[in-house]
């Protein structure tokens, strides 16, 4: 490998399986997979996220990180920028990607279908990164 990238021969592979979900800032059931706390990352963390029927997120960002989603079941709106006066509507098998410090707040479209996505993020403890946003300024 080049250009100081390391590999670690010695490195051990880690399984996470999560046993629940836990409350998060943006006011979603969020299954723990991947993060500094579970597997020792150090510069990612990766979740899977339920979204559950009629629900949205609470609006916030995420300062300093980037966040790649894939939405794994469902249809959900995002409202995002400045004062959520965007959107965009993605349904199962779309890729999204949110700038870091992008505010944002998913939206599920279904009244009975829960939308659940693989979230993954540029930080290891990504709860840490997580600010609330008010779009009304």
């Amino acid at each position: 490998m080049s250009g100081g990238a390391h590999m670690h021969h010695d490195g051990d592979i880690v399984t996470v399986r999560p046993t629940g979900a836990v409350d998060t800032l943006q006011r979603l059931p969020n299954f723990v997979g991947i993060s500094g706390r579970t597997a020792g990352a150090s510069a990612l963390s990766m979740n899977l996220v339920v979204i559950p029927a009629g629900a949205r997120a609470q609006p916030h960002y995420h300062e300093g990180y980037e966040t790649a989603i894939y939405l794994l079941q469902g249809e959900v709106q995002t409202l995002y920028g400045a004062g959520l006066a965007k959107s965009c509507t993605n349904r199962a098998g779309d890729f999204l990607f949110i700038p870091a410090g992008v505010p944002h707040q998913p939206i599920n479209l279904s009244a009975d279908t829960d939308a659940i996505a693989l979230v993954a993020r540029n930080d290891p403890d990504e709860q840490e990164s997580v600010r609330a946003y008010d779009p009304a300024g």
